[in-house]
């Protein structure tokens, strides 16, 4: 009589799928491969480019950059995520991370002046100011833009760095060319009625909307004022998905005016892999609020 073959039990590779590739997915596969991770990553990007940040992402053993390849549809009952061009992901937790987009068409010339979406905004336009500072030898005064709650975030910045800001709620035509020699070539704005104001530097704080669609479209539950919903531990409303960067709203704000996208990461990482080993979550102290 032969002996029983061996049986041997193998486990699945646990599957992450990050749905945008933005810097808050960039954060949260930075933070998944610090925690060694054991598992894969799929980055489904919308840009058919391949900048350095993802390129360096892309060469990491367990991450797959699908670039090109926006996700479309989310089959939340099947735990699967198709592609635009028809590809399909299954996955064991989703992170949603598609980001926002500006309300408004952006104004003409705003490449050559300062703005201001998220937390992460404000140490470059501290920089920025220091720089201009410098230069002047003054106190610089400012040329704010912009009505919400983005707005009002850019002008405590810009008060804490001793700007003299001047906010302006009327949208600009335009935003005037300057001469500084720093690089930052945005002095002035132009309105529609030919008036304008000018100063030593212009900040755009615009109203943004939360990238959704995708969110919606399985039955995840958003804000009134956009945003996929998340709790304190950065999970939706349907098992399995989460939601990063922009893209989530806690307690209906967007989630880069409330915490910074390496912070947010760490956190949100924290959360993913307790759920990858199967324990439950910490209660004790928050994710988000721990974050913050």
């Amino acid at each position: 009589m032969s002996a029983p073959a061996p049986t041997t039990t193998t486990t699945a590779a646990p599957r992450i799928v990050i749905a945008g590739a933005g810097p808050a997915a960039q954060a949260l596969v930075r933070q998944l491969d610090l925690a060694r991770f054991a598992g894969t990553i799929t980055v489904l990007s919308s840009r058919d480019d391949a900048p350095e940040d993802l390129l360096e992402l892309a060469l990491l053993p367990q991450v797959s950059v699908r670039f090109g390849q926006p996700a479309s549809h989310i089959d939340a009952a099947h735990r699967t995520v198709t592609t635009a061009d028809g590809m399909e992901f299954a996955y064991d937790h989703l992170v949603i991370a598609t980001g926002s987009a500006p309300v408004a068409a952006p104004v003409e010339g705003a490449e050559q002046c300062l703005s201001y979406s998220t937390i992460d905004d404000a140490a470059p336009i501290a920089e920025a100011v220091g720089a201009v500072t410098r230069e002047l030898g003054r106190r610089p005064l400012g040329i704010l833009v912009g009505t919400g709650a983005a707005a009002g975030q850019a002008e405590a910045v810009l008060r804490a760095r001793g700007v003299r800001p001047v906010r302006t709620t009327a949208r600009p035509a335009a935003v005037v060319p300057g001469t500084s020699a720093f690089g930052l070539a945005a002095s002035a704005v132009i309105f529609e009625d030919g008036s304008s104001m000018s100063g030593d530097l212009v900040v755009l704080a615009e109203d943004r909307v939360s990238l959704d669609g995708l969110a919606a479209g399985a039955g995840l539950r958003t804000a009134a004022t956009g945003g996929i919903v998340i709790s304190q531990d950065f999970r939706t409303s349907v098992p399995g998905i989460w939601a990063i960067g922009d893209a989530a709203a806690f307690d209906g704000v967007r989630l880069g005016l409330l915490v910074a996208a390496a912070s947010a990461a760490g956190a949100c990482a924290t959360q993913l892999l307790t759920a990858v080993a199967g324990a439950a979550p910490a209660v004790a102290a928050p994710a988000l609020q721990a974050a913050a």
